[in-house]
């Protein structure tokens, strides 16, 4: 049902009826829609002046929403405290953790407590997947992290060196046979860390890994990829996925971003090569000594994102597909590579307390 096309239509099949809500989004898909300004409250944020809970997880939908809020109430000097765990919207873990913290802070702010514990609270406490602790840090981003650029290579690298010169790399991308996605931030328990083994197998899918890491790297803040890509089509999708790959080969999902090229906003370029900045989900994430990093790219991840159609249909009422044949350069002119916050070894203090259940 959910590879069905018209997508507007998708309503009355499940339920009979059309929805109001959602045949508004499709008929307003882009966040900047001027029918949106009216609930569009990001200029209050600064001024609440009441303190300020935000509980989140690596893989909740809203995480960018909720990280960007909490920046605006920190540059407006308002009391906030931030806890990002390892999980989704959705998730159990997520609930009680947010049930418990939430307690804590009422505890601190409406009863006067002033326990030890309240009040040597962080404004930041971070679950570090990979590390599988919780961190404090003073802010969001942590200080001390520098990005470190992680080139995609000829014969699947990934390395941290310029490419040499060489052919790009191909592959088709059939919205008839989406790329799918496994994991990641969906709204719903099957989201979160996944298995990436039927994903990579797709020819589809492009992985590029590095070699063995000789010591741990950790990755607290945000993520961001420059592909270089050329297409047959001037409607597709670049879709970046970082991942951590264990000693034993298994392959999970760290983080992930897509960038929807159109000729409205991308116009074919000179050369016909554009450079797509991608940005990924924000991560906290130690690839431990002896795995491996692997990007994976793609032009899809269904049903997570809409897949492009290849054709610049609106959304809603699109049913035309289209074929496209995509590379990815990585030559010293066009240098792809995904840029990484990598912390040094004192820029977040480990906290023991309260570890989830993965």
């Amino acid at each position: 049902m959910i590879n069905r096309l018209p997508i507007a239509d998708l309503d009355q099949v499940v339920l009979g009826r059309h929805v109001e809500f959602w045949q508004q989004l499709l008929a307003h898909p882009a966040i900047d829609d001027p029918v949106w300004a009216p609930i569009d409250h990001t200029a209050r944020v600064a001024n609440v002046t009441a303190p300020v809970l935000q509980v989140g997880g690596w893989y909740d939908i809203f995480l960018p929403i909720q990280l960007a809020d909490h920046q605006r109430l920190v540059a407006a000097g308002q009391h906030t405290r931030l806890v990002i765990g390892p999980w989704t919207h959705v998730a159990p873990q997520g609930i009680a953790e947010q049930i418990r913290q939430s307690l804590q802070f009422l505890d601190e702010h409406l009863r006067g407590s002033t326990s030890d514990r309240s009040a040597a609270e962080p404004p930041v406490r971070l679950f570090v997947t990979g590390a599988e602790e919780w961190r404090d840090a003073p802010a969001w981003p942590p200080p001390g992290h520098q990005a470190q650029r992680w080139h995609l290579h000829r014969d699947g690298r990934l390395h941290p060196d310029i490419p040499p010169d060489g052919p790009p790399t191909t592959y088709t991308y059939n919205p008839a046979d989406p790329t799918p996605s496994a994991g990641g931030t969906v709204l719903r328990r099957s989201g979160g860390r996944r298995d990436q083994a039927r994903v990579e197998a797709r020819s589809d899918v492009l992985v590029f890994t590095s070699e063995v890491l000789t010591t741990d790297i950790e990755a607290i803040g945000d993520v961001t990829a420059d592909i270089h890509v050329s297409s047959d089509l001037e409607h597709f999708d670049v879709v970046v996925r970082l991942c951590d790959v264990e000693p034993k080969g298994h392959s999970s999902n760290v983080c992930d971003g897509i960038q929807r090229i159109s000729p409205k906003h991308w116009p074919r370029p000179n050369g016909g090569v554009w450079t797509v900045p991608v940005i990924l989900w924000p991560a906290a994430h130690r690839f431990a000594k002896g795995h491996r990093l692997r990007l994976q790219v793609s032009s899809g991840a269904h049903p997570r994102f809409s897949r492009n159609l290849g054709t610049g249909e609106p959304l809603g009422s699109a049913t035309t597909m289209r074929t496209a044949h995509q590379a990815i350069h990585h030559d010293p002119t066009h240098a792809s590579a995904i840029s990484l916050p990598v912390a040094s070894a004192d820029s977040t203090t480990p906290s023991s307390a309260h570890q989830p259940t993965q």
